[in-house]
């Protein structure tokens, strides 16, 4: 995680606090619906600054962690808006359309749920909207990766420059997708700061 800008390293810090803490209350009191919502959260967050399978683990188990939580309390608004925001990072990462598909439906299906429960809730009603329009971004990602790999096949020259210009390729079409998985945690991360940071302490503090 060198380089990374000090408030990115900051919220780092901030949420594998917060996992930590999570992990710990809950051998305390496995059914506590809000510590479960909080953990399930962090590991959202913290799938930001993973990559490839490490993303796609951590990602699976927040859902994990979210609907053990709605099994405790099915109705628990923000469990369902955060579960929505997995399932949608979970879609971007998924290469198969029918799949990816599938999960912007639950995703769909946790927000409208989170804002049957909480309708005066601009953030869910926001999620909501944007949900809407997961599968066309999809396509757009789709596409925009197809192109490059078509730009890539049809390029000529010697072995060592193809392999260089292989390697930036992938890396792209990686950043492209974790762009997109940025951007969906973002809104999670704010709220569950505001959220956690109450009873954790500043991030400023585990850096010094």
């Amino acid at each position: 995680m060198d380089g990374l800008p000090r408030d990115e390293l900051e919220r780092l810090v901030f949420f594998e606090t917060a996992r930590e803490k999570a992990a710990s209350d809950y051998l305390k009191n496995p059914t506590d619906a809000d510590n479960l919502t909080r953990w399930g959260g962090a590991l959202l967050e913290l799938a930001h600054f993973r990559q490839g399978q490490d993303s796609v683990d951590m990602i699976e188990e927040a859902v994990s962690k979210l609907q053990e939580a709605l099994k405790i309390n099915s109705r628990k608004h923000d469990t369902l808006w955060c579960l929505g925001n997995a399932h949608t990072a979970q879609g971007f990462l998924i290469s198969e359309s029918d799949k990816a598909n599938a999960c912007f439906k639950k995703a769909t299906l946790c927000f409208q749920q989170a804002v049957e429960e909480e309708p005066l809730n601009d953030l869910y009603q926001k999620a909501l909207e944007m949900s809407a329009k997961a599968p066309a971004l999809y396509i757009e990602l789709q596409k925009q990766l197809a192109s490059q790999q078509v730009v890539l096949g049809g390029s000529a020259g010697p072995v060592s420059g193809g392999s260089s210009k292989s390697t930036k390729k992938k890396k792209n079409n990686t950043d492209l997708k974790y762009d997109i998985l940025g951007w969906i945690v973002l809104a999670v991360g704010v709220v569950a700061w505001v959220g956690m940071a109450k009873s954790m302490p500043p991030p400023t503090q585990n850096l010094r």
